[in-house]
């Protein structure tokens, strides 16, 4: 590849003219794109920088098989970007966003025709509108997430100028305030409906830690340390439709994080670990030892679907309020609350990265704490009328 530096008439920027031959095509590609440096006093240097990096930028992008050219269709370039992006994230990951640009974003976009450097703010905002009928302000906002990472590679190889998601009203993000949990009571009717159930130890410590769902059924043996009395989330398995990723990571950096075993728990970990060693002595050549906590008397890992289908049908069975098995979490960290614990603690505990989503989600459960508040207020403002 090889590239100089140019002007135009009555432009008022340098331009990098690139000159390199499509493989795919076997045409010689010549495209101009704007430095947009002055061209005054002695910018000349700062565009030959600038060409410096284009030119290694279109290498990088040609080298991945990337379509550089400005006749490329929207629809097309996003699903380029797409399996270009899918070696700097997690295939979870990579599946979710490939489900949105498939499913949502490219039959809306697809009949349209545009091309890359066509799509406008306008076009953005008609999306907005549209899916706004269907689905969540906070699930655009993951659409919209997806599109603009696209349209900012098309802005770093100048295929266009700006980000065109950029300059359109974001749909105002929804605080969830849906979180369901049960009290004290309902926790312990639902401990007494899953004596001798396959999911009694996993809902038993979901309850006391407040685990995710991915987090409980990834808790793996060598996350137990018994001698130190305790347990490191680490592990994840993750299910979208019928596919399970198994992930060595969490979903933060704040969600690894190490617990302390007290004896009730130990005492479960060590009966489940009893068990397990009875099936593989039972079934020597057809167990499944992946190492996992909680599995079925096969050694099969218990995976977050089961979960959610067969705690679905407990509640159902002993007349119990309908919940999530995610709210689980939610009583776990309303019951600290109850207990008199703050929202650092409470933040701590259940893995959250930042102190605002634990306040977001159980700021309106904090009475106890106002209440004190209040009634010192009270106590003092009456003593002043007096």
């Amino acid at each position: 590849m090889n590239g100089t530096i140019q002007t135009k008439a009555e432009r008022l920027n340098y331009y990098a003219v690139l000159d390199y031959i499509d493989e795919a095509t076997g045409e010689r590609k010549r495209p101009w794109i704007n430095t947009n440096i002055p061209i005054k006093g002695n910018n000349k240097r700062k565009a030959q920088d600038r060409l410096k990096e284009i030119m290694l930028e279109y290498e990088e992008k040609i080298s991945q098989n990337v379509n550089l050219s400005n006749d490329i269709l929207f629809v097309d370039y996003l699903q380029e970007w797409l399996e270009n992006y899918k070696a700097s994230i997690a295939e979870v990951t990579y599946d979710s966003y490939k489900r949105i640009i498939n499913g949502q974003i490219i039959p809306f976009f697809k009949p349209k025709k545009l091309k890359v450097q066509e799509v406008t703010p306008l076009h953005i905002q008609q999306y907005i509108t549209f899916k706004l009928k269907s689905i969540s302000p906070n699930t655009i906002r993951k659409h919209l997430w997806n599109i603009s990472k696209c349209l900012d590679s098309a802005v770093r190889l100048n295929i266009i100028t700006t980000n065109p998601v950029k300059r359109v009203d974001m749909p105002k993000k929804i605080k969830y305030t849906g979180a369901k949990f049960y009290d004290e009571r309902q926790i312990e009717r639902l401990l007494d409906a899953i004596t001798g159930d396959v999911l009694e130890h996993v809902i038993v410590v979901t309850l006391f830690y407040g685990l995710r769902r991915s987090e409980v059924c990834g808790l793996k043996w060598n996350a137990i340390d018994f001698d130190n009395n305790t347990i490191t989330i680490q592990h994840t398995n993750v299910q979208m439709s019928s596919k399970m990723y198994k992930k060595d990571s969490t979903k933060t950096s704040s969600s690894h994080r190490t617990m302390p075993m007290p004896q009730m728990i130990k005492s479960i970990f060590k009966k489940i670990r009893q068990y397990q060693a009875q099936y593989k002595l039972l079934q020597p050549n057809d167990y499944i030892d992946e190492g996992y906590v909680f599995t079925h008397p096969d050694g099969r890992i218990i995976t977050p679907n089961f979960v959610t289908r067969r705690f679905k049908r407990i509640l159902a069975n002993n007349n119990l309020p309908e919940i999530r098995f995610h709210d689980l979490r939610h009583s776990a960290a309303s019951y600290l609350l109850f207990l008199g614990f703050g929202m650092k603690e409470i933040q701590s505990w259940l893995g959250h990265e930042n102190i605002s989503t634990t306040m977001d989600i159980y700021a309106h459960l904090d009475i106890r704490a106002k209440q004190g508040m209040a009634n010192m207020l009270d106590e003092k403002f009456s003593a002043m009328g007096k």
